[in-house]
Protein backbone atom coordinates (compact mmCIF):
# COMPACT_ATOMS: atom_id res chain seq x y z
CA UNK A 1 0.00 0.00 0.00
CA UNK A 2 2.99 2.46 0.81
CA UNK A 3 4.55 1.64 -2.52
CA UNK A 4 1.07 2.21 -4.32
CA UNK A 5 1.02 5.56 -2.50
CA UNK A 6 4.36 7.03 -3.10
CA UNK A 7 4.15 5.96 -7.03
CA UNK A 8 0.75 8.10 -7.10
CA UNK A 9 2.62 11.06 -5.31
CA UNK A 10 5.57 10.59 -7.72
CA UNK A 11 3.21 10.51 -10.65
CA UNK A 12 3.18 13.67 -13.01
CA UNK A 13 -0.05 16.22 -12.25
CA UNK A 14 -2.17 16.39 -15.33
CA UNK A 15 -4.95 18.42 -16.25
CA UNK A 16 -7.04 17.71 -19.53
CA UNK A 17 -8.09 20.24 -22.26
CA UNK A 18 -11.25 19.50 -24.37
CA UNK A 19 -12.98 22.08 -26.51
CA UNK A 20 -16.04 21.80 -29.26
CA UNK A 21 -16.52 24.71 -31.33
CA UNK A 22 -20.59 25.26 -30.10
CA UNK A 23 -23.20 24.17 -27.48
CA UNK A 24 -25.26 22.46 -30.35
CA UNK A 25 -22.17 20.03 -30.60
CA UNK A 26 -22.16 19.44 -27.16
CA UNK A 27 -25.49 18.94 -26.64
CA UNK A 28 -26.04 16.47 -30.30
CA UNK A 29 -22.60 15.01 -30.49
CA UNK A 30 -20.32 13.05 -27.81
CA UNK A 31 -17.00 15.44 -28.77
CA UNK A 32 -16.33 16.53 -25.41
CA UNK A 33 -16.62 12.44 -23.98
CA UNK A 34 -14.71 11.25 -26.92
CA UNK A 35 -11.83 13.58 -26.44
CA UNK A 36 -11.61 13.44 -22.36
CA UNK A 37 -12.05 9.62 -22.37
CA UNK A 38 -8.99 9.82 -25.44
CA UNK A 39 -6.70 11.88 -23.07
CA UNK A 40 -7.45 9.69 -19.44
CA UNK A 41 -6.30 6.69 -21.66
CA UNK A 42 -3.15 8.70 -22.88
CA UNK A 43 -2.23 9.89 -19.11
CA UNK A 44 -2.85 6.64 -17.93
CA UNK A 45 -0.30 4.98 -20.49
CA UNK A 46 1.99 7.88 -19.41
CA UNK A 47 1.59 7.29 -15.89
CA UNK A 48 -0.13 11.00 -15.39
CA UNK A 49 -2.48 11.84 -12.24
CA UNK A 50 -5.39 13.73 -13.95
CA UNK A 51 -6.43 16.13 -10.87
CA UNK A 52 -8.93 18.02 -13.33
CA UNK A 53 -10.81 18.32 -16.84
CA UNK A 54 -11.46 21.58 -18.24
CA UNK A 55 -14.35 21.76 -21.24
CA UNK A 56 -15.31 24.70 -22.91
CA UNK A 57 -17.79 25.07 -26.25
CA UNK A 58 -17.35 27.79 -27.37
CA UNK A 59 -14.92 29.26 -30.15
CA UNK A 60 -13.51 32.19 -28.80
CA UNK A 61 -12.73 33.23 -32.56
CA UNK A 62 -9.17 32.11 -31.86
CA UNK A 63 -9.12 34.34 -28.56
CA UNK A 64 -8.45 31.44 -25.93
CA UNK A 65 -9.35 34.14 -23.43
CA UNK A 66 -12.89 34.36 -24.21
CA UNK A 67 -12.66 30.60 -23.54
CA UNK A 68 -14.32 29.80 -20.04
CA UNK A 69 -12.72 26.66 -19.83
CA UNK A 70 -9.54 27.89 -20.74
CA UNK A 71 -9.99 30.80 -18.36
CA UNK A 72 -10.64 28.54 -15.91
CA UNK A 73 -7.84 26.21 -16.31
CA UNK A 74 -5.31 29.06 -16.28
CA UNK A 75 -6.62 30.33 -12.95
CA UNK A 76 -6.30 26.55 -11.56
CA UNK A 77 -2.81 27.09 -12.61
CA UNK A 78 -2.61 30.21 -10.60
CA UNK A 79 -4.03 28.60 -7.37
CA UNK A 80 -1.14 25.97 -7.35
CA UNK A 81 1.95 27.50 -8.20
CA UNK A 82 5.11 25.87 -7.27
CA UNK A 83 3.81 22.51 -8.69
CA UNK A 84 4.46 21.12 -12.49
CA UNK A 85 1.70 20.21 -14.29
CA UNK A 86 1.49 18.49 -18.20
CA UNK A 87 -1.69 19.99 -20.25
CA UNK A 88 -3.33 17.64 -22.34
CA UNK A 89 -4.83 18.11 -25.60
CA UNK A 90 -6.28 15.91 -27.66
CA UNK A 91 -5.53 17.85 -30.90
CA UNK A 92 -3.51 21.21 -31.71
CA UNK A 93 -6.38 22.60 -33.03
CA UNK A 94 -7.95 22.17 -29.86
CA UNK A 95 -5.05 24.32 -28.45
CA UNK A 96 -5.24 27.44 -30.62
CA UNK A 97 -6.84 28.18 -34.25
CA UNK A 98 -4.49 31.53 -34.09
CA UNK A 99 -0.98 31.63 -34.98
CA UNK A 100 -0.86 34.45 -32.85
CA UNK A 101 -2.92 33.18 -29.70
CA UNK A 102 -1.18 29.98 -29.81
CA UNK A 103 2.31 31.19 -29.44
CA UNK A 104 1.09 33.90 -26.58
CA UNK A 105 -1.10 30.91 -24.86
CA UNK A 106 2.35 29.07 -25.06
CA UNK A 107 3.67 31.40 -23.38
CA UNK A 108 1.44 31.88 -20.64
CA UNK A 109 1.68 28.45 -19.80
CA UNK A 110 5.59 28.39 -19.22
CA UNK A 111 5.02 31.32 -17.08
CA UNK A 112 3.13 28.58 -14.87
CA UNK A 113 5.55 26.09 -14.79
CA UNK A 114 3.07 24.02 -16.89
CA UNK A 115 3.72 22.24 -20.22
CA UNK A 116 1.46 20.57 -22.89
CA UNK A 117 1.57 17.28 -24.61
CA UNK A 118 -0.89 16.49 -27.51
CA UNK A 119 -1.91 13.38 -28.62
CA UNK A 120 -1.42 13.21 -32.07
CA UNK A 121 1.46 15.59 -32.17
CA UNK A 122 5.16 15.80 -30.87
CA UNK A 123 6.04 18.69 -29.12
CA UNK A 124 9.68 19.86 -29.42
CA UNK A 125 11.53 22.55 -27.98
CA UNK A 126 13.78 22.60 -30.97
CA UNK A 127 14.30 25.35 -33.82
CA UNK A 128 12.67 22.47 -36.21
CA UNK A 129 9.89 21.60 -33.48
CA UNK A 130 8.50 25.12 -33.13
CA UNK A 131 9.04 25.61 -36.71
CA UNK A 132 6.46 22.64 -37.70
CA UNK A 133 4.29 23.60 -34.51
CA UNK A 134 3.98 27.13 -36.07
CA UNK A 135 3.47 26.57 -39.33
CA UNK A 136 0.58 23.88 -38.04
CA UNK A 137 -0.91 26.75 -35.73
CA UNK A 138 -1.32 28.64 -39.08
CA UNK A 139 -2.60 26.21 -40.85
CA UNK A 140 -5.51 26.29 -38.31
CA UNK A 141 -5.61 29.67 -38.17
CA UNK A 142 -6.64 28.92 -42.32
CA UNK A 143 -8.92 26.51 -42.07
CA UNK A 144 -10.87 28.85 -39.16
CA UNK A 145 -10.70 32.11 -41.45
CA UNK A 146 -12.35 29.79 -44.58
CA UNK A 147 -14.64 28.45 -42.36
CA UNK A 148 -15.80 31.59 -40.99
CA UNK A 149 -15.70 32.78 -45.02
CA UNK A 150 -18.11 29.76 -46.36
CA UNK A 151 -20.39 30.83 -43.48
CA UNK A 152 -20.67 34.16 -43.96
CA UNK A 153 -21.07 33.09 -47.89
CA UNK A 154 -24.14 30.75 -47.37
CA UNK A 155 -25.51 33.52 -45.03
CA UNK A 156 -24.71 36.57 -46.98
CA UNK A 157 -26.68 33.99 -50.15
CA UNK A 158 -29.58 33.04 -48.10
CA UNK A 159 -30.38 37.17 -46.83
CA UNK A 160 -30.16 37.77 -50.64
CA UNK A 161 -32.34 35.20 -50.98
CA UNK A 162 -34.97 36.95 -48.57
CA UNK A 163 -34.22 34.64 -45.89
CA UNK A 164 -33.20 36.54 -42.11
CA UNK A 165 -30.28 34.48 -41.01
CA UNK A 166 -29.88 35.94 -37.86
CA UNK A 167 -31.13 35.20 -34.02
CA UNK A 168 -35.26 34.84 -34.10
CA UNK A 169 -36.56 38.83 -33.15
CA UNK A 170 -38.89 39.01 -30.45
CA UNK A 171 -42.72 38.47 -32.04
CA UNK A 172 -40.75 35.51 -34.23
CA UNK A 173 -39.92 32.00 -33.83
CA UNK A 174 -38.06 29.79 -36.41
CA UNK A 175 -39.68 26.35 -37.77
CA UNK A 176 -38.73 24.21 -40.64
CA UNK A 177 -39.37 25.09 -43.83
CA UNK A 178 -41.34 22.56 -45.53
CA UNK A 179 -39.52 22.58 -48.85
CA UNK A 180 -36.40 21.83 -46.98
CA UNK A 181 -34.74 24.92 -47.75
CA UNK A 182 -33.71 25.58 -43.81
CA UNK A 183 -35.20 27.49 -41.09
CA UNK A 184 -37.78 30.01 -41.95
CA UNK A 185 -39.21 32.80 -39.38
CA UNK A 186 -43.04 32.67 -38.35
CA UNK A 187 -44.80 34.88 -36.06
CA UNK A 188 -45.31 33.58 -32.30
CA UNK A 189 -48.67 32.79 -31.89
CA UNK A 190 -48.27 35.24 -28.35
CA UNK A 191 -46.12 37.75 -29.06
CA UNK A 192 -46.67 38.41 -32.49
CA UNK A 193 -49.82 40.10 -31.36
CA UNK A 194 -48.15 42.23 -28.96
CA UNK A 195 -45.08 43.43 -30.91
CA UNK A 196 -47.62 44.36 -34.14
CA UNK A 197 -49.76 46.32 -31.21
CA UNK A 198 -46.77 48.58 -30.44
CA UNK A 199 -45.78 48.88 -33.62
CA UNK A 200 -48.62 50.06 -35.40
CA UNK A 201 -49.80 52.22 -32.26
CA UNK A 202 -46.43 53.97 -32.54
CA UNK A 203 -46.88 54.37 -36.31
CA UNK A 204 -50.50 55.82 -36.17
CA UNK A 205 -49.73 57.91 -33.11
CA UNK A 206 -51.83 55.49 -30.91
CA UNK A 207 -48.61 55.72 -28.90
CA UNK A 208 -47.12 59.36 -28.58
CA UNK A 209 -43.65 58.49 -27.72
CA UNK A 210 -41.31 55.56 -27.43
CA UNK A 211 -41.99 55.85 -23.65
CA UNK A 212 -44.95 54.84 -24.22
CA UNK A 213 -44.54 51.88 -26.71
CA UNK A 214 -42.03 50.96 -23.13
CA UNK A 215 -44.57 51.03 -20.66
CA UNK A 216 -47.44 49.21 -23.17
CA UNK A 217 -44.63 46.24 -23.50
CA UNK A 218 -43.75 46.29 -19.85
CA UNK A 219 -47.38 45.78 -18.86
CA UNK A 220 -47.51 42.23 -20.99
CA UNK A 221 -46.26 39.59 -18.54
CA UNK A 222 -45.43 37.41 -21.81
CA UNK A 223 -43.14 40.25 -23.35
CA UNK A 224 -39.32 39.53 -22.42
CA UNK A 225 -37.76 42.27 -20.71
CA UNK A 226 -33.87 42.88 -20.15
CA UNK A 227 -33.94 44.60 -16.92
CA UNK A 228 -33.63 42.31 -13.27
CA UNK A 229 -36.85 44.49 -12.12
CA UNK A 230 -38.91 43.93 -14.82
CA UNK A 231 -38.74 46.91 -17.09
CA UNK A 232 -36.85 47.34 -20.31
CA UNK A 233 -33.89 49.95 -21.77
CA UNK A 234 -35.04 52.64 -23.82
CA UNK A 235 -32.34 51.21 -26.38
CA UNK A 236 -34.04 48.29 -26.57
CA UNK A 237 -37.58 49.65 -27.35
CA UNK A 238 -35.66 52.00 -30.06
CA UNK A 239 -33.86 49.20 -31.91
CA UNK A 240 -37.21 47.20 -31.79
CA UNK A 241 -39.15 49.96 -33.83
CA UNK A 242 -36.63 50.09 -36.13
CA UNK A 243 -36.27 46.67 -37.37
CA UNK A 244 -37.68 45.92 -41.15
CA UNK A 245 -38.15 42.44 -40.39
CA UNK A 246 -41.10 43.16 -38.95
CA UNK A 247 -42.38 44.15 -42.11
CA UNK A 248 -41.63 41.48 -44.31
CA UNK A 249 -38.73 42.08 -45.30
CA UNK A 250 -34.65 41.53 -44.89
CA UNK A 251 -31.12 43.76 -45.31
CA UNK A 252 -27.74 42.56 -43.91
CA UNK A 253 -25.69 46.20 -44.06
CA UNK A 254 -22.58 44.73 -42.89
CA UNK A 255 -22.22 42.29 -45.88
CA UNK A 256 -23.91 45.61 -48.32
CA UNK A 257 -26.75 43.46 -48.89
CA UNK A 258 -29.93 46.17 -48.97
CA UNK A 259 -33.56 45.75 -48.02
CA UNK A 260 -35.80 43.21 -49.82
CA UNK A 261 -38.44 41.37 -49.67
CA UNK A 262 -38.25 38.54 -47.42
CA UNK A 263 -39.73 34.86 -47.06
CA UNK A 264 -41.69 35.19 -44.12
CA UNK A 265 -44.64 37.09 -43.16
CA UNK A 266 -45.04 40.53 -41.71
CA UNK A 267 -46.72 41.71 -38.85
CA UNK A 268 -46.72 45.37 -40.42
CA UNK A 269 -46.76 46.64 -43.87
CA UNK A 270 -43.71 48.53 -45.12
CA UNK A 271 -45.25 51.61 -45.26
CA UNK A 272 -45.92 51.01 -41.33
CA UNK A 273 -42.72 50.75 -40.96
CA UNK A 274 -41.60 53.99 -43.01
CA UNK A 275 -43.58 55.78 -41.05
CA UNK A 276 -42.28 54.72 -38.10
CA UNK A 277 -38.80 55.43 -39.05
CA UNK A 278 -39.84 58.79 -40.08
CA UNK A 279 -41.76 59.55 -36.47
CA UNK A 280 -38.15 58.55 -35.04
CA UNK A 281 -36.18 60.82 -37.43
CA UNK A 282 -38.50 63.58 -37.21
CA UNK A 283 -39.46 64.15 -33.83
CA UNK A 284 -38.55 63.84 -30.20
CA UNK A 285 -40.08 60.96 -29.35
CA UNK A 286 -37.54 59.88 -26.38
CA UNK A 287 -39.65 61.75 -23.21
CA UNK A 288 -38.68 59.53 -20.22
CA UNK A 289 -41.28 57.16 -18.79
CA UNK A 290 -43.20 58.58 -16.02
CA UNK A 291 -43.85 56.51 -13.35
CA UNK A 292 -47.46 58.26 -12.38
CA UNK A 293 -48.62 58.30 -15.71
CA UNK A 294 -50.86 55.64 -15.64
CA UNK A 295 -54.45 54.20 -15.54
CA UNK A 296 -55.21 56.31 -12.12
CA UNK A 297 -55.39 59.52 -14.41
CA UNK A 298 -56.41 58.76 -17.77
CA UNK A 299 -56.79 62.53 -18.17
CA UNK A 300 -54.25 63.57 -17.41
CA UNK A 301 -52.98 65.98 -20.35
CA UNK A 302 -55.75 65.83 -22.38
CA UNK A 303 -57.85 68.40 -19.62
CA UNK A 304 -56.58 71.81 -19.73
CA UNK A 305 -56.80 74.95 -17.44
CA UNK A 306 -59.98 77.10 -18.78
CA UNK A 307 -57.93 79.73 -17.15
CA UNK A 308 -53.92 79.49 -18.58
CA UNK A 309 -54.93 76.75 -21.38
CA UNK A 310 -52.48 74.94 -19.74
CA UNK A 311 -52.19 71.06 -19.48
CA UNK A 312 -53.44 70.37 -15.72
CA UNK A 313 -51.69 67.48 -14.00
CA UNK A 314 -52.54 65.36 -11.28
CA UNK A 315 -51.40 63.33 -8.25
CA UNK A 316 -52.26 61.63 -5.12
CA UNK A 317 -52.35 63.68 -2.06
CA UNK A 318 -52.06 61.94 1.46
CA UNK A 319 -54.58 62.74 3.92
CA UNK A 320 -55.11 61.79 7.88
CA UNK A 321 -56.03 58.23 6.64
CA UNK A 322 -55.89 57.76 3.28
CA UNK A 323 -54.83 59.06 0.33
CA UNK A 324 -57.30 61.54 -2.47
CA UNK A 325 -56.61 62.10 -5.98
CA UNK A 326 -56.51 65.28 -7.50
CA UNK A 327 -56.51 67.04 -10.71
CA UNK A 328 -54.94 70.67 -10.61
CA UNK A 329 -53.56 73.13 -12.42
CA UNK A 330 -50.10 74.18 -11.51
CA UNK A 331 -49.03 77.10 -14.03
CA UNK A 332 -47.11 79.79 -12.08
CA UNK A 333 -49.36 83.02 -11.55
CA UNK A 334 -52.52 81.03 -12.87
CA UNK A 335 -55.59 82.05 -11.24
CA UNK A 336 -56.65 78.36 -10.52
CA UNK A 337 -52.90 77.16 -9.45
CA UNK A 338 -52.82 74.81 -6.88
CA UNK A 339 -56.60 74.69 -6.88
CA UNK A 340 -57.51 70.47 -6.44
CA UNK A 341 -60.30 69.20 -8.10
CA UNK A 342 -61.40 65.90 -6.74
CA UNK A 343 -60.88 63.25 -9.34
CA UNK A 344 -64.11 61.78 -9.04
CA UNK A 345 -65.63 65.38 -9.85
CA UNK A 346 -63.42 65.92 -12.94
CA UNK A 347 -63.78 62.38 -14.34
CA UNK A 348 -67.93 62.02 -13.21
CA UNK A 349 -68.13 65.57 -15.65
CA UNK A 350 -66.36 63.91 -18.54
CA UNK A 351 -68.47 60.62 -18.55
CA UNK A 352 -71.58 62.68 -18.84
CA UNK A 353 -69.91 64.38 -22.06
CA UNK A 354 -69.25 61.23 -23.59
CA UNK A 355 -72.47 59.55 -22.66
CA UNK A 356 -74.24 62.58 -24.32
CA UNK A 357 -72.53 61.87 -27.05
CA UNK A 358 -74.29 58.58 -28.02
CA UNK A 359 -76.76 59.59 -31.50
CA UNK A 360 -80.10 58.72 -32.20
CA UNK A 361 -81.19 55.12 -33.83
CA UNK A 362 -82.18 57.39 -37.34
CA UNK A 363 -78.67 57.80 -37.13
CA UNK A 364 -77.05 54.77 -38.28
CA UNK A 365 -79.13 54.06 -41.33
CA UNK A 366 -78.18 57.46 -42.65
CA UNK A 367 -74.29 56.58 -41.70
CA UNK A 368 -74.36 53.27 -43.54
CA UNK A 369 -75.77 55.05 -46.69
CA UNK A 370 -73.07 57.73 -46.54
CA UNK A 371 -70.52 55.63 -46.05
CA UNK A 372 -71.08 52.86 -48.76
CA UNK A 373 -71.40 55.99 -50.71
CA UNK A 374 -68.06 57.12 -50.18
CA UNK A 375 -66.71 53.69 -49.92
CA UNK A 376 -67.66 53.66 -54.18
CA UNK A 377 -66.32 56.67 -54.62
CA UNK A 378 -62.98 55.58 -53.05
CA UNK A 379 -62.68 52.56 -54.86
CA UNK A 380 -63.23 54.02 -58.36
CA UNK A 381 -60.79 57.04 -57.11
CA UNK A 382 -57.88 54.00 -56.62
CA UNK A 383 -58.00 52.46 -59.79
CA UNK A 384 -57.24 55.48 -61.53
CA UNK A 385 -54.23 55.41 -58.56
CA UNK A 386 -52.93 52.85 -59.27
CA UNK A 387 -51.87 54.15 -63.02
CA UNK A 388 -50.13 57.74 -61.22
CA UNK A 389 -48.32 55.13 -58.63
CA UNK A 390 -47.21 52.64 -61.70
CA UNK A 391 -45.70 56.12 -63.52
CA UNK A 392 -44.60 57.05 -60.58
CA UNK A 393 -42.33 53.58 -60.05
CA UNK A 394 -41.14 53.83 -63.45
CA UNK A 395 -39.44 57.14 -62.58
CA UNK A 396 -37.69 55.55 -59.60
CA UNK A 397 -36.61 53.43 -61.56
CA UNK A 398 -35.04 55.40 -64.14
CA UNK A 399 -33.30 57.56 -61.19
CA UNK A 400 -32.26 54.77 -59.64
CA UNK A 401 -30.41 53.66 -62.79
CA UNK A 402 -28.73 56.77 -63.49
CA UNK A 403 -27.35 57.20 -59.98
CA UNK A 404 -25.50 53.56 -60.80
CA UNK A 405 -24.19 55.22 -63.76
CA UNK A 406 -22.92 58.09 -61.69
CA UNK A 407 -20.87 55.57 -59.10
CA UNK A 408 -19.50 53.51 -62.16
CA UNK A 409 -17.91 56.71 -63.20
CA UNK A 410 -17.17 58.42 -59.37
CA UNK A 411 -14.20 57.81 -58.61
CA UNK A 412 -14.19 60.22 -54.84
CA UNK A 413 -15.48 57.59 -51.78
CA UNK A 414 -17.29 60.45 -50.58
CA UNK A 415 -19.09 61.40 -53.43
CA UNK A 416 -19.59 57.50 -54.29
CA UNK A 417 -21.24 57.31 -50.20
CA UNK A 418 -23.74 59.76 -51.09
CA UNK A 419 -24.66 58.22 -54.74
CA UNK A 420 -25.28 54.80 -52.45
CA UNK A 421 -27.09 56.84 -49.48
CA UNK A 422 -29.56 57.95 -52.30
CA UNK A 423 -30.05 54.84 -53.97
CA UNK A 424 -30.87 52.88 -50.90
CA UNK A 425 -33.59 56.03 -49.70
CA UNK A 426 -35.01 54.90 -53.38
CA UNK A 427 -35.19 51.55 -53.10
CA UNK A 428 -37.39 51.94 -49.98
CA UNK A 429 -39.61 54.60 -51.82
CA UNK A 430 -40.38 51.75 -54.76
CA UNK A 431 -41.16 48.98 -51.79
CA UNK A 432 -43.86 51.82 -50.36
CA UNK A 433 -44.91 52.20 -53.85
CA UNK A 434 -45.34 48.60 -54.74
CA UNK A 435 -47.07 47.99 -51.49
CA UNK A 436 -49.77 50.82 -52.33
CA UNK A 437 -50.27 49.33 -55.52
CA UNK A 438 -50.80 45.85 -54.51
CA UNK A 439 -53.03 47.69 -51.41
CA UNK A 440 -54.67 50.41 -53.01
CA UNK A 441 -57.96 48.29 -53.66
CA UNK A 442 -60.23 46.73 -51.21
CA UNK A 443 -60.10 43.73 -50.63
CA UNK A 444 -64.00 42.07 -50.85
CA UNK A 445 -66.57 42.31 -47.67
CA UNK A 446 -63.66 44.82 -46.10
CA UNK A 447 -66.22 47.37 -46.27
CA UNK A 448 -68.60 45.54 -43.97
CA UNK A 449 -65.93 45.49 -41.29
CA UNK A 450 -64.80 48.76 -41.43
CA UNK A 451 -68.60 49.68 -41.07
CA UNK A 452 -69.21 47.65 -38.35
CA UNK A 453 -66.25 48.72 -36.23
CA UNK A 454 -67.36 52.34 -37.30
CA UNK A 455 -70.23 52.39 -36.10
CA UNK A 456 -69.90 50.07 -33.10
CA UNK A 457 -67.66 53.33 -31.83
CA UNK A 458 -70.23 56.06 -32.86
CA UNK A 459 -72.85 53.88 -30.86
CA UNK A 460 -70.75 53.82 -27.47
CA UNK A 461 -67.70 56.03 -27.13
CA UNK A 462 -68.62 55.99 -23.47
CA UNK A 463 -68.55 52.54 -23.43
CA UNK A 464 -65.64 51.30 -25.38
CA UNK A 465 -64.11 54.33 -22.96
CA UNK A 466 -65.23 52.87 -19.66
CA UNK A 467 -64.46 48.82 -20.63
CA UNK A 468 -61.26 49.54 -22.15
CA UNK A 469 -57.42 49.51 -21.16
CA UNK A 470 -54.97 52.55 -20.93
CA UNK A 471 -53.96 52.63 -24.27
CA UNK A 472 -57.77 52.30 -25.66
CA UNK A 473 -59.18 54.91 -23.34
CA UNK A 474 -56.04 57.33 -25.10
CA UNK A 475 -57.33 56.36 -28.47
CA UNK A 476 -61.08 57.65 -27.81
CA UNK A 477 -60.28 60.77 -26.46
CA UNK A 478 -58.35 61.08 -29.89
CA UNK A 479 -60.40 59.74 -31.86
CA UNK A 480 -63.96 61.44 -30.29
CA UNK A 481 -62.27 65.39 -29.85
CA UNK A 482 -60.60 67.53 -32.47
CA UNK A 483 -58.49 69.24 -29.07
CA UNK A 484 -58.24 68.45 -25.42
CA UNK A 485 -60.98 70.03 -23.16
CA UNK A 486 -61.18 72.92 -20.97
CA UNK A 487 -62.24 72.89 -17.46
CA UNK A 488 -62.85 75.98 -15.50
CA UNK A 489 -62.61 77.61 -11.76
CA UNK A 490 -66.26 77.18 -11.88
CA UNK A 491 -66.35 73.19 -11.73
CA UNK A 492 -67.71 73.47 -16.00
CA UNK A 493 -66.56 72.04 -18.77
CA UNK A 494 -66.26 74.27 -21.89
CA UNK A 495 -68.31 73.21 -24.70
CA UNK A 496 -66.01 70.63 -26.33
CA UNK A 497 -65.07 70.53 -30.28
CA UNK A 498 -65.99 67.35 -31.35
CA UNK A 499 -64.18 64.96 -34.16
CA UNK A 500 -65.78 64.50 -37.24
CA UNK A 501 -68.32 62.53 -37.32
CA UNK A 502 -69.51 63.59 -34.09
CA UNK A 503 -69.17 67.15 -34.69
CA UNK A 504 -71.23 66.44 -38.05
CA UNK A 505 -74.28 65.02 -35.88
CA UNK A 506 -73.95 66.91 -32.54
CA UNK A 507 -73.80 70.54 -33.02
CA UNK A 508 -71.66 70.87 -29.28
CA UNK A 509 -69.46 73.85 -31.07
CA UNK A 510 -70.24 76.78 -32.67
CA UNK A 511 -69.01 80.44 -32.97
CA UNK A 512 -71.07 81.47 -30.06
CA UNK A 513 -69.48 78.50 -27.57
CA UNK A 514 -67.80 79.56 -25.01
CA UNK A 515 -69.60 77.63 -21.09
CA UNK A 516 -71.99 75.06 -21.15
CA UNK A 517 -73.98 72.96 -17.97
CA UNK A 518 -73.52 69.92 -18.35
CA UNK A 519 -76.90 68.92 -18.01
CA UNK A 520 -77.69 71.27 -20.95
CA UNK A 521 -75.53 69.47 -23.16
CA UNK A 522 -77.49 67.14 -25.45
CA UNK A 523 -76.87 65.37 -29.23
CA UNK A 524 -79.63 65.87 -32.01
CA UNK A 525 -79.98 64.13 -35.34
CA UNK A 526 -79.32 67.28 -37.73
Amino acid sequence: MKDEYTKITEAKRALIYCRVSSTKQRLEGSGLESQEQRCRAYADEKGYNVEAVFPDDVSGGGDFMRRPGMVALLSYLDAQQGKPYVVIFDDLKRFARDTEFHLKLRREFATRGATIECLNFRIEDSPEGKFIETVIAAQGELEREQNRRQVVQKMKARVENGFWVFRAPVGYRYVNAQSGGGKVLVPDEVLGPIVREALTGYATGHFASQAEVQRFLESKPEFPKDKLDGTMRPMTVNRLLKKVVYAGYVEAPKWDVGVRKGQHEGLISFETHQRIIDNIKGKKRNAPARKDYNEDFPLRGFVRCECCGNNMTAAWTKGKTKYYAYYRCETRGCEAKSKSVPRAKLEGGFADIMKAMTPAEGFFELAKAMMRDAWDKRFAIVQGEKTVLKNQLDDLNRQIESLLDRIVEASNATVVSAYEQKIDKLERDKIQLKEKMENSVPERGRFEDCMELALRFLSSPWKIYKNGDYAMRQTVLRLAFAEPLRYGVNGMYGTPKLSFPFSYIGGFSGPKSEMVLLERIEIQLV
